[in-house]
């Protein structure tokens, strides 16, 4: 995993947003995505492009149509590595502040 590729592409409200849409739909076209944007095709394509080589997101030749699809492996290998040691912690410290408040 490339995680400066991820957190780069990640760091741009866009890139978030055409993320947060195929979540909801997988398999869209640029053109389907572009409806959602306020920008033209070419930077809608250069923030897939961006999207692309962080391995976000991979696209499937269909005939003449190019369907992006969300690749979510590196989002789940960036949460193992960089929240997950955290979120443990976290929730062990709430346990024992629940125990202490409760008298346990």
């Amino acid at each position: 995993m490339d995680a400066d590729k991820v957190f780069k592409a990640l760091a741009d409200p866009t890139r978030r947003r055409l993320l947060d849409m195929l979540c909801e739909k997988n398999g869209q076209t640029l053109g389907q995505l572009c409806d959602h944007l306020d920008m033209a095709r070419q930077s809608a394509t250069q923030h897939l492009g961006i999207l692309e080589a962080a391995n976000l997101v991979s696209t499937v030749r269909h005939g003449r149509e190019k369907l992006h699809f969300i690749n979510p492996v590196p989002l789940h290998d960036v949460y193992e590595r960089w929240v997950k040691k955290f979120e443990h912690r976290r929730l062990s410290l709430l346990h024992d502040l629940k125990q202490e408040l409760e008298g346990e």
